[in-house]
């Protein structure tokens, strides 16, 4: 998918980052070749995303894709780095 950039604001940066994840590390993985599933949530679409950062941290990630003034762009809305055993489960799929 073809996008102009990224969606932050002071609505969904600070519940990216509480569990230290940087904006850096949460847009390496997005512009990557994250693990994209459809996330269930009942009032909107959204998108979960599984993949590395470039110092080689896992990083499990919530998003959407919005247009903007006639652009697409990705809106982080949590991240979160991946405990061992989900690492375990994801390079086994890989």
């Amino acid at each position: 998918m073809k996008f102009a950039g990224f969606n932050w604001d002071s609505g969904n940066w600070p519940k990216c980052g509480k569990h230290g994840v940087s904006r850096k590390e949460i847009e390496e993985v997005l512009l990557g070749a994250p693990a994209v599933l459809v996330d269930p949530h009942p009032d909107e679409t959204r998108m979960r995303a599984i993949g590395k950062t470039t110092a080689g941290r896992y990083v499990f990630l919530a998003f959407m894709v919005r247009e903007i003034d006639s652009e697409t762009k990705i809106r982080p809305i949590s991240a979160r780095y991946m405990h061992s055993k989900e690492i375990d489960h994801y390079e086994s799929k890989s």
